[in-house]
């Protein structure tokens, strides 16, 4: 058992991750994507006003269909994505096709649309996977509609909306006195806010490599950078394109969006573009990190270096002494003396104790 722990890391492609290589990189737009439908769904619909709260859960999407003149603001919130469902709840609430094609996408860059009547956005929830130290992406899109924000989820095991189910239950609470604008702000500040979360984990991951690399870095160390590097890749993959989706929700002059709420969407730009910049700063971090091994790792070579040099030179002179002496000549100073050997031997022994003072004293080891 503990051969096999430690087996695993013999082989290249498991210690430098290529597996997650190609799972990062595989993204070809051109394919038809290949989704996996879930057996079951859950619909939640949260249906609100200032005074009331109506909350239906549902396993089937026709349950929420009738909420669409209910003249209150609607949540209808769908975990699980089938095709049929998706085109079903769409049709109903007047979704054009293209943006039904980008809830059921895989692997979609984070983008806003404005198509008939209704405001698009679709990103990444990041969560961070402790267990194989990676960031994991959920797709969600949400549409803004006249009084409703429907919510499309991949994932129905996980999601970042639980402070605003509790903030809905409040009857004070300002998303509750608001419109559906200020409802689909909170969803973008909660998603743009885990990605803080997740920035955190990464960055004590950071520090514990950092630590490893200043003690003692391995190889193992430069396949620890080399899985980082990569789930930097895929934060700044899915932090990125958020900034241009924020920055057209403001500059939009959409009749859903309140001149009121422009200002929450500025907070949350904010937010977004100081992720940006800490994830530039996390990959600085990391190639700085390489640096620091590649340094170690000559360090290293140079001591040994160092040491096999040193230890040439102390034996150099035995080397020369005994070669003298082992020449075919007859006549060698004390090659026939009694103690002629002992001369030789102790002139051995001398030479490299004071070659060895001489280094020392100057600095060299």
């Amino acid at each position: 058992m503990a051969q096999n722990k430690y087996l695993k890391y013999l082989v290249l492609p498991v210690l430098f991750g290529t597996e997650r290589t190609k799972e990062i990189l595989h993204v070809n737009p051109t394919v038809l994507p290949h989704r996996i439908e879930p057996e079951n769904i859950h619909v939640f619909v949260y249906d609100f006003d200032a005074d009331a709260l109506k909350e239906h859960e549902a396993d089937k999407v026709e349950d929420c269909l009738n909420y669409k003149d209910s003249n209150r603001v609607s949540w209808i919130n769908i975990d699980g994505l089938r095709k049929a469902d998706v085109e079903l709840v769409c049709t109903h609430y007047g979704i054009h096709y293209l943006l039904v094609e980008d809830i059921l996408s895989v692997n979609q860059r984070p983008k806003m649309d404005e198509v008939e009547g209704v405001l698009f956005c679709l990103l990444n929830m990041l969560y961070f996977n402790a267990d194989k130290k990676t960031v994991e992406t959920e797709q969600i899109s949400i549409v803004l509609g006249r009084d409703f924000v429907i919510s499309f989820q991949e994932d129905p095991e996980r999601d970042v909306f639980n402070p605003l189910r509790q903030k809905l239950k409040l009857n004070k609470s300002q998303i509750r006195q608001r419109s559906a604008d200020y409802l689909c702000y909170a969803m973008l500040d909660l998603i743009v806010d885990n990605y803080f979360l997740v920035m955190e984990q990464l960055g004590e991951q950071i520090e514990l490599l950092e630590d490893e690399l200043v003690r003692k870095s391995s190889t193992r160390s430069l396949a620890k950078i080399n899985q980082l590097r990569k789930e930097m890749i895929v934060l700044k993959r899915n932090i990125a394109p958020v900034r241009d989706l924020l920055n057209n929700i403001i500059r939009s002059e959409n009749d859903l969006l309140d001149d009121r709420t422009t200002k929450y969407f500025k907070d949350v730009y904010d937010h977004i573009m100081q992720a940006y910049d800490l994830s530039e700063n996390y990959r600085d971090i990391m190639v700085s990190l390489q640096d620091l091994y590649i340094n170690n790792v000559n360090m290293k070579m140079n001591e040994v270096m160092k040491v096999m040099t040193i230890v040439t030179c102390l034996l150099a002179p035995a080397t020369v002494i005994g070669g003298i002496f082992g020449m075919n000549f007859e006549a060698i100073p004390y090659a026939h003396h009694k103690w002629g050997f002992f001369l030789a031997v102790g002139l051995m022994l001398l030479v490299p104790m004071w070659m060895l003072w001489m280094f020392r004293k100057r600095g060299w080891f």
